[in-house]
């Protein structure tokens, strides 16, 4: 019995270790979908991909089918299944995400992007050390976001052009607030799940798919708003 328990607690997650987990998983995803994106623009290939009908819906409609799956099913789904799901998640965002690099200069992204990683960086140091709960702000976060998705969902009947720069910088205050707040998430999950491994492992998956789409959010309204188009 006391062999079994120490080999327990020789075997519980630290906080340390599930965070550091958490954000190595995002990083290898974005690192997935960024060199996937830049090899679809390098070799032509999203040019073949733009020739496939109603491509600009299957994408999108199967990634948001992705999150849902993996929002909804994370209890139930394999470890594997989980990382599986946010690896074809990333993949299918790289094929998405490589259409910016037909838009935008390389080197203007590069500069975006290292102003993301700061940005980013600073935000999620925030939500981790900060005293303050962040639980408050995920009200005002998701009507900000429901207001924002309005905004685009308009933009394809009407023309709001004229407005793209308060869309924008709506949209990066509001995911750097989801950046602090997902970020003290994982502070907060681990505190349900530190006693299961086997669920603090798929609560880590989904934590770096969340941060995830907050960092490829807020790259995206930086880029906007900030890149160099071609």
């Amino acid at each position: 019995m006391e062999h079994n328990e120490n080999n327990y607690i020789e075997q519980r997650v630290t906080l340390a270790t599930h965070t550091s987990r958490t954000f190595a998983w995002m990083f290898f995803g974005l690192l997935v979908t960024f060199i996937l994106a830049y090899t679809s623009y390098s070799t032509g290939f999203i040019i073949q991909i733009l020739s496939i009908p109603s491509i600009f819906y299957i994408l999108p409609i199967t990634e948001i089918l992705l999150v849902i799956v993996l929002s909804s099913r994370i209890h139930k789904l394999p470890v594997v299944a989980a990382h599986s799901l946010f690896f074809v998640y990333a993949l299918l965002n790289g094929l998405t995400f490589s259409v910016y690099f037909l838009i935008y200069e390389v080197a203007s992204m590069i500069y975006v992007f290292a102003a993301t990683a700061g940005l980013f960086g600073v935000m999620a140091l925030y939500g981790y050390f900060t005293k303050s709960d962040l639980t408050k702000w995920k009200s005002v976060l998701f009507f900000g976001l429901i207001i924002l998705v309005g905004f685009w969902i308009f933009s394809i009947f009407i023309n709001l052009s004229q407005f793209e720069t308060i869309i924008c910088i709506v949209g990066i205050v509001i995911f750097v607030g989801f950046t602090a707040y997902d970020t003290q998430k994982i502070k907060q999950t681990y505190e349900i799940y530190h006693n299961d491994p086997q669920m603090l492992e798929k609560a880590s998956i989904f934590s770096a798919l969340q941060l995830y789409l907050d960092f490829i959010n807020l790259f995206i309204y930086l880029l906007r708003f900030l890149g160099k188009r071609k």
